[in-house]
């Protein structure tokens, strides 16, 4: 049985509840059995994370504790794989390099607020995760990221004269890692590429 863990949680304005609803539905219907942990101290020791294909971590902001945080870097990097959206994986735990190096970027700030629109260029449309998703609008929070060079560029938007990342791959260790910037609302995820994207990102960090 294919298995997957969310630890789901954190500031509520991500709407943690509902982006794991998409999350588990996505998993659910490629036969993956899903556990969701709602408590950041414990879920390494609630659940064996060598059990696990997928670990998502959708915990905007605050603090874990260092065996939390160890368990699961250590987990990722004996193979499963990590994947996620937006804040809940790439604005949690702000004061923890490790995580943000195994994440591969880290928020920085939101330019022009919550309500811009821009285009999703694909880079890739070779990889397995893109090759039949187009390019696509967005109206929501654009995220200007930290990123590690060493990241593998999927899909990228332009402003201000720059090109930053929205979605990548890169690996930590055995692991396979996916980060997609967008989904400050669950209804960015339902737009229909995007959530391809997503499906299909998650999908092959799991995968062996």
């Amino acid at each position: 049985m294919k298995r997957a863990l969310i630890i789901s949680g954190g500031w509520e304005g991500h709407h943690p509840q509902k982006i794991t609803g998409i999350f588990k539905l996505m998993l659910t219907e490629q036969g993956y059995e899903v556990d969701v942990s709602q408590s950041i101290s414990t879920f390494h020791t609630e659940y064996d994370l060598k059990d696990y294909q997928i670990i998502i971590p959708n915990w905007t902001m605050g603090e874990i504790p260092a065996e939390a945080l160890a368990a699961m870097l250590h987990a990722i990097k004996e193979g499963a794989g990590a994947a996620g959206i937006h804040g809940g994986m790439g604005d949690a735990f702000r004061n923890e390099t490790e995580y943000q190096f195994m994440a591969g970027g880290q928020f920085v700030a939101h330019p022009g607020g919550q309500d811009v629109e821009y285009i999703v260029g694909i880079k890739d449309r070779e990889h397995c995760i893109t090759k039949d998703i187009s390019d696509f609008k967005v109206r929501s929070e654009l995220y200007y990221m930290h990123i590690d060079p060493a990241i593998h560029i999927l899909a990228a938007t332009e402003f201000d004269q720059i090109q930053m990342p929205v979605a990548w791959t890169k690996t930590y260790g055995k692991g396979k890692v996916f980060y997609c910037s967008i989904g400050h609302n669950p209804e960015d995820i339902k737009i229909e590429d995007c959530y391809k994207l997503v499906k299909n990102g998650i999908l092959w960090a799991a995968a062996e």
